[in-house]
């Protein structure tokens, strides 16, 4: 099933997360080319917080589904900017083994972490939610999981592994990532991992010169919890 195709745009900065939706939502027009396809059979998922912006542009652009899935980096031992995985709120995860080893990560501070994060989870989910709903991912052909940008792939390839557990591997479904800014390696950790059928990138950046996906944007400014509600509440989501 899996694609193995990588789309990728010029090297470019960004004007905004909103923009960064409507230049993705019209590639993505590219790949899923049946409107009545996207509009029917077609579920956005945004990864809280600045995804959630960018997935609302690309949900409004292709006339779709939306939703949110919320992963959670799990940061290093003394420097939690640098991811050595994510975990999804039902316990999926993803460990970058080469860095978990690298630094010694100890298997006890892994479950602290992921356990902290998982409450994390729990709290945006209250927050973003007035109550439970069940994803109907098996009804969906595609599922587009959007995120402002991936810098080392964790949270994304934990979001991908719950997506690919929670609707059974349904087939002809097609799972489709799409991220503004991605370096290199990990566009390429994210083929090699197998996570999608294809891999949607605006821009891609060497790994060398890459420092954050901000460096990529005009403006990148913190996104709050408020304006992922009132874009939850737009979709009658709460």
């Amino acid at each position: 099933m899996l694609l193995d195709k990588i789309s990728s745009k010029l090297h470019l900065r960004l004007k905004d997360r909103a923009a960064a939706g409507n230049i993705m939502g019209e590639a993505l027009k590219d790949i899923i080319k049946n409107e009545q396809e996207r509009r029917d059979n077609t579920l956005v998922l945004g990864i809280p917080r600045g995804g959630v912006v960018v997935a609302d542009t690309v949900a409004n652009k292709l006339s779709c589904e939306f939703d949110i899935v919320i992963p959670r980096k799990i940061g290093a031992p003394h420097n939690p900017e640098v991811a050595i995985g994510a975990v999804t709120e039902d316990g999926t995860i993803y460990l970058n083994e080469e860095i978990v080893r690298t630094l010694e990560v100890s298997k006890e501070y892994i479950e602290q972490e992921k356990a902290k994060q998982i409450q994390e989870i729990k709290r945006r989910t209250s927050r973003y939610s007035s109550s439970k709903r069940d994803y109907e991912l098996n009804d969906m052909k595609n599922i587009v999981l959007v995120d402002d940008g991936a810098a080392t792939g964790a949270t994304v390839i934990a979001a991908a592994r719950w997506i690919r557990r929670s609707n059974n591997n349904t087939l002809n479904q097609k799972l489709i990532i799409a991220v503004p800014v991605a370096p290199k390696d990990t566009v390429k950790l994210l083929q090699k991992e197998g996570e999608a059928d294809h891999i949607e990138v605006i821009t891609t950046p060497s790994t060398s010169n890459f420092r954050s996906v901000g460096q990529y944007y005009q403006s990148f400014e913190p996104v709050s919890d408020e304006q992922v509600v009132t874009i939850m509440r737009n979709h009658n989501l709460i």
